[in-house]
């Protein structure tokens, strides 16, 4: 039973919800543009349309399956930091929730073999998903996803396994924002559309950008330790000043960005409703800026995470 509990406190369910929140967007602007097009022939009106939209999301398999699949990404990606921080040592003095492997909880081997497993499922969940999407008449578009998926795959150990992991020289922040930004929002909706809407790089920047303050958040907690033992995140090349006006950046363009993109296709005052999501956003700037005690920014970062996953739903929901 001790065991079990660890490999759920290695898989970090706090993450999931942020991890979905492209997906969430993507996946319900897809839907809609898709019933859209069916709307003239289904003799509906717009609350219709709406409604059918609604309705088809919860119940669409590929919907669901994308999830899944993101989940299996994110679940692989903290199994693989838990498994590169614990044998570096850069997770024996952490901040935070205890990691399973520098405890000794899990063994290097064991996470190991989690990883494995972790990867082939979602690599086979992912499969499924894309013959669901294409079918075999899209070969080369099929292809570019397979791609994807095993870049996906990569980038989600190589963080921080590996001489070279990416998430030890600062770049963590780019790949955070292309995958759970851009990857995330573009491809999802591309997977139910076939085509590309660029308007909706706007809020992909968003999610994006609040994806990235969430990892910002955590490496301004660990600036101490990730600084001793020489992982180079952006806020240890930057310093904790720099850090916060880069982290109020993010929260702020990402805002802007969803503001636009809203205001671009205004039909009514309800659409702006996820602006509920943004207050603990500006609260977070106002902590962060006042903070002088990195480990107690811990805090901060469900709320930001869960904002995140708030403004998705409200976005989704109401934006069409």
């Amino acid at each position: 039973m001790k065991k079990f509990k660890a490999w759920f406190a290695a898989a970090r369910l706090r993450t999931l919800p942020l991890s979905v929140s492209g997906i969430i967007v993507g996946a319900s602007a897809g839907i809609f543009e898709k019933n859209r097009l069916l709307q003239s022939q289904l003799d509906l009106d717009y609350n219709g349309l709406v409604c059918l939209a609604g309705r088809s999301i919860l119940e669409s398999p590929m919907f669901w399956l994308a999830i899944l699949v993101t989940v299996g990404f994110q679940v692989l990606s903290n199994f693989a930091n838990d498994y590169g921080d614990g044998i570096r040592g850069t997770d024996a003095k952490r901040a935070g929730e205890k990691r399973m492997v520098a405890s000794g909880i899990i063994s290097p081997k064991q996470m190991k073999i989690g990883m494995i497993i972790t990867g082939v499922l979602t690599f086979f969940l992912a499969t499924i998903l894309i013959f669901m999407a294409f079918g075999n008449k899209n070969f080369i578009i099929s292809f570019v996803f397979f791609n994807l998926t095993i870049v996906s795959i990569i980038a989600a150990v190589k963080y921080t396994v590996g001489k070279k992991a990416y998430g030890y020289s600062g770049l963590g922040d780019v790949f955070v924002f292309l995958f759970f930004g851009l990857l995330s929002v573009l491809g999802s909706y591309y997977l139910f559309t076939h085509t590309i809407n660029w308007q909706l790089l706007l809020p992909a920047i968003a999610i994006g950008s609040f994806s990235t303050a969430v990892l910002n958040l955590n490496n301004m907690r660990d600036i101490n330790t990730d600084a001793a033992v020489g992982k180079n995140t952006l806020v240890v090349k930057m310093g904790s000043e720099k850090s916060k006006r880069y982290h109020a950046f993010l929260l702020l363009v990402g805002m802007f960005c969803a503001i636009l993109y809203t205001l671009i296709n205004y039909k009514e005052p309800l659409q702006f409703v996820y602006l509920i999501a943004f207050i603990p956003f500006l609260l977070n700037i106002k902590t962060v800026f006042k903070n002088k005690t990195p480990m107690l920014l811990d805090a901060e970062l469900k709320k930001v995470a869960l904002s995140t996953f708030l403004f998705a739903i409200l976005f989704s929901i109401f934006i069409y």
